[in-house]
């Protein structure tokens, strides 16, 4: 374990709110213009958008990276509100006018008087007489299809919570220091932090306070994580010297944590196709202090490094690429992106990944296959199917795993976290015994 740098106090998060200017108008719609236009993750997009505009204080930020999120989010019913004239900069005025609060006065600088007039009838447009799809600002498909799993007020609590912003989660890295310690030593840098209902290892602050140049991040004392994805790592629940695979490691934020748990013994492969995703992972693994993770880069599931390693493994994580739509508090704009045909391929990619990924599965050995989808398509129908085609295979009961590593959650045989009913991402997972 690495000594800690010498520590340094954080003044506590701004609570004052950036002063609306045009300049800061300016740079909203030119952001959510390219934001509109742009194929990349809006996230990426916006940090080389601020990268360019280093001028632009934390406070400035905050508030065009709030009010262009809220347009992604809010894009169908503002659209509603546009008449007929749909431009960024109508979709950022009907925002911040109807969605923010703010009057004409405060918005008379950037203001023609046409548009003045036209944004008194935005704000009069009344959303409840919008057709539902509209008013809950989903696509036409992914409101269908949410329809049919979720009942009308179960639906409306599920799709309002997915148009709040995400609250901020920490991972402790037990290696390195206890909650308590952690938390407290937060409380004292003056950041509103608490205990996550659910993970053992969860913190969650509130605001969007930096962390980045934290000592305790840098050190690798805590990760940023969702405390939905953290569960995922405990329903794995890896233990010392075992053989465990994070098989769609990515950047790696899951594979640290089932580290972490096997108190860095044994070995855990981190594979990915991407060898980009993966060299993100390696300056976390310094920080953390794990010396037992073996980033492997494969071409894909067929790949021989994997039938190589055939039967040899005693628990594999498959955190399969999926929509992302259980995430939409985060990324907003992927419910713009997606579409039926792109989640029926994804469903036909994910049962392949998986397939693959049951071959590592010792005899005893637990298999988890999980994705950040709501979508029974993406979830619960690749399970089934699966299970049908390999009868070595049987659930087992997600509520009881918790159970036993005294974490209290109502779950079932099948993990489905909600953010309207556990304040985490969406997340599906199964757990599954080779027998």
């Amino acid at each position: 374990m690495s000594a800690r740098p010498t520590e340094t106090r954080i003044s506590p998060p701004r609570l004052t709110a950036a002063r609306f200017t045009p300049a800061l108008f300016h740079h909203g719609q030119k952001l959510l213009s390219e934001l509109l236009r742009s194929d990349f993750a809006a996230d990426r997009v916006v940090a080389d958008y601020f990268r360019q505009h280093r001028e632009l204080g934390h406070a400035d930020r905050g508030f065009v990276a709030d009010t262009v999120f809220t347009v992604l989010r809010r894009k169908r019913s503002l659209s509603a509100r546009c008449a007929g004239e749909l431009t960024s900069r109508r979709l950022l005025l009907a925002a911040l006018a109807c969605l923010q609060g703010m009057n004409r006065r405060e918005l008379g600088a950037v203001l023609s008087e046409a548009e003045s007039h036209w944004l008194a009838h935005a704000k009069g447009v009344q959303v409840s007489e919008l057709p539902t799809a509209v008013r809950l600002d989903l696509p036409d498909w992914l409101h269908a299809l949410l329809s049919e799993q979720f009942a009308g007020e179960d639906m409306e609590a599920l799709v309002a919570a997915l148009n709040q912003p995400a609250p901020l989660d920490l991972r402790v890295n037990p290696l390195k220091i206890g909650r308590q310690e952690l938390l407290e030593r937060l409380q004292a840098d003056g950041l509103n932090a608490e205990a996550c209902r659910y993970s053992p290892l969860g913190i969650r602050l509130a605001g969007k306070p930096a962390l980045s140049k934290h000592p305790l991040f840098v050190d690798g004392s805590m990760e940023v994580q969702d405390e939905g994805s953290q569960l995922l790592a405990f329903l794995v629940q890896p233990r010392r010297g075992e053989m465990v695979a994070d098989f769609c490691a990515g950047a790696g934020g899951k594979t640290l944590l089932l580290g972490a748990l096997m108190r860095s013994q044994g070995r855990l492969y981190a594979f990915d196709v991407a060898e980009q995703r993966l060299a993100r992972l390696k300056p976390r693994l310094a920080r953390s202090g794990l010396s037992n993770v073996h980033p492997v880069r494969i071409d894909s599931e067929r790949d021989i490094k994997i039938r190589r390693l055939a039967g040899k493994f005693d628990r594999v994580l498959v955190d399969a690429p999926c929509s992302g739509l259980g995430t939409l508090r985060r990324n907003p704009y992927l419910k713009w992106r997606q579409t039926a045909g792109s989640v029926a391929e994804l469903s036909a990619r994910q049962a392949a990944i998986l397939s693959a990924a049951a071959s590592l599965v010792k005899t005893g050995g637990r298999l988890v296959y999980a994705t950040c989808s709501l979508l029974e398509e993406e979830n619960e129908a690749v399970v089934r199917a699966f299970l049908e085609q390999h009868a070595e295979f049987a659930l087992c009961s997600a509520q009881e795993i918790f159970a036993k590593q005294d974490i209290a959650i109502d779950c079932g045989e099948q993990l489905r976290l909600l953010p309207h009913r556990h304040g985490t991402d969406a997340f599906y997972a199964a757990a599954m015994e080779r027998r």
